[in-house]
């Protein structure tokens, strides 16, 4: 999974709740593989971080 946040639907407000900018900042672009993502959904799954918020703009054709 590439997570580019500047391509994110809700980025602004939304950014101060979502697991990436929890644990790094609000970077331009994250990439996370399975094991990674399956570690933020046990993490958020306990409460101990928020769930990835990332909602990608649909580029129209």
């Amino acid at each position: 999974m590439i997570i580019d946040c500047d391509t994110c639907e809700v980025r602004g407000d939304a950014c101060t709740d979502c697991v990436v900018t929890v644990l790094l900042g609000a970077p331009p672009t994250v990439e996370l593989d399975e094991r990674e993502r399956a570690a933020i959904d046990v993490l958020a799954g306990a409460g101990m971080v928020p769930r990835l918020r990332l909602i990608p703009i649909e580029k129209s054709a």
